[in-house]
Parts: structure tokens; C-alpha cells; sequence
């Protein structure tokens, strides 16, 4: 007597595994991660070195002026969008590109060159989607989290890892956080001004840098920190 053979169950969508915790994830928060590109001029007076060892996104090229590429993720669904200031530092124009597609040329609307944030808005037709933001007094060490962004302009790209650190003070020339979350998920140039998530969908820093050649030691800024100054534009 032959034995049937046991066909597997095909799946339309992921699979269904309680390990894949960060599907659904993805899936609730793409749409509102945002690829930052500008054309700007470069300082002469700028620390290079620093910020090639700090901010490996800020790409130099010869002449006066330079390109740059980063992150960003929308905080209103008015087109209001968070990002790192050293992603439009000195940006004579600034595009983003939205997942769909579509591109726009942003307004800048606040920078603070010191804690290393910028808002900008794009026009909308209608209501976008957008991140809401957690509590990263809340975080722990040893939490799993995603960071969403735009490394070496590969759009909207995931990595996960833990938060590796809190409460970090970190230092660079013209910037100051008082308070970083260093993590070991992948950051890379491009990634600075993108969220780092928590389990729940929600944004508890912004990335902002890497130390290199290290393996993963990356940092962002815990949106705690930067509450007080964006209020004006959450929704």
C-alpha cells in the first residue's frame, strides 16, 4: 500500500509563525517613511573628518557643492516630517520620495543645529499617514526594535536588533545629545533621521549615527528628548 504523500499548507502572506514579530509591524508603519535627498553647500570651516566618523551619510564631493541622502518619517498627516539636521545641513534644495512614489520638494520649518533635528512639510491633498510616537522612558535594555530608513539609498529597508544602551550622553562638534539609545541594528549611511520602533508601532528615537568601523554600535535619539521641541507640529 503506497503512502500518500503529505502536502504542506501554502500561505498567502507571511508565514504564519509567532517568531515574526515584526511583520505586522512593518506592514502598519512603511507608508510613513520618508527618503530624504538634497543638494547643499558644503562649509569649509565643518569638522569632515567628525562627521565622516560620526555621520557616515554626509558625503563630501569635489567643488562647492555636495549630494546627501537620508531618512525621515512623517509626525502629522499634514506632511509635517522629522529628520536629522545634519541630513539638510546647509540643503539648498530638499526632495523626498514616499514609499508610493511620489516625490515632493519640502519646505524646511524648524532646525536646531545643536540637538541635530529639522521639520520639514510637504504639500498634502489629503490626510497622510504617520508615526505616532512612544515613550522612550519606557524602553528597556535588551528590547527588541526595527529601524525603518534609507541606507545607501536602498528605500524603505528594515533592520532589527535591541536596544543595546540608554540614557547615553553623546557629544560631537555642533551637535549635543543629552540622551541616546545606542542599538545593534543595522544603521548605515542614509539611515540618520529614521525611527526606531519598539514592538508595539511605535517611535521611541530617531536614528542618528554610527560609530565605524564598529560592529553595530549605532545611536539614536530618544523622542523623549525631542518632545518639548516638535509639539507644535504632532497632531
Amino acid at each position: 500500500m503506497k503512502r500518500r504523500k503529505r502536502k504542506l499548507p501554502l500561505f498567502d502572506g507571511p508565514v504564519p509563525h509567532p517568531g515574526n514579530l515584526f511583520v505586522p509591524i512593518v506592514n502598519a508603519v512603511r507608508d510613513a517613511v520618508i527618503a530624504i535627498q538634497t543638494r547643499e553647500t558644503v562649509n569649509a570651516d565643518f569638522n569632515r573628518w567628525l562627521m565622516q566618523f560620526l555621520f557616515p551619510d554626509w558625503e563630501e564631493a569635489s567643488g562647492e557643492e555636495t549630494r546627501s541622502f537620508g531618512s525621515g518619517f512623517l509626525i502629522h498627516p499634514r506632511g509635517y516630517i522629522l529628520t536629522a539636521e545634519h541630513v539638510i545641513h546647509n540643503a539648498q534644495t530638499i526632495w523626498v520620495k514616499q514609499r508610493n512614489g511620489t516625490v515632493h520638494q519640502a519646505r524646511l520649518v524648524t532646525a536646531d543645529s545643536k540637538r541635530d533635528f529639522a521639520v520639514l512639510q510637504i504639500p498634502v491633498s489629503r490626510p497622510l499617514p504617520y508615526l505616532p510616537l512612544g515613550r522612550s522612558a519606557h524602553a528597556q535594555v535588551g528590547e527588541w526594535v526595527m529601524a525603518v530608513g534609507n541606507p545607501l539609498g536602498l528605500e524603505n529597508t528594515v533592520t532589527v536588533g535591541v536596544i543595546s544602551a540608554k540614557d547615553r550622553p553623546l557629544r560631537a562638534k555642533g551637535y549635543v545629545y543629552e540622551n541616546v539609545l545606542q542599538t545593534d541594528a543595522a544603521i548605515n549611511p542614509g539611515n540618520s533621521g529614521g525611527p526606531l520602533i519598539n514592538l508595539s508601532g511605535l517611535v521611541i528615537g530617531m536614528n542618528v549615527a554610527v560609530v565605524q568601523p564598529s560592529q553595530s554600535i549605532g545611536f539614536a535619539i530618544a523622542i523623549d528628548s525631542l518632545k518639548p521641541y516638535i509639539r507644535p507640529y504632532l497632531p
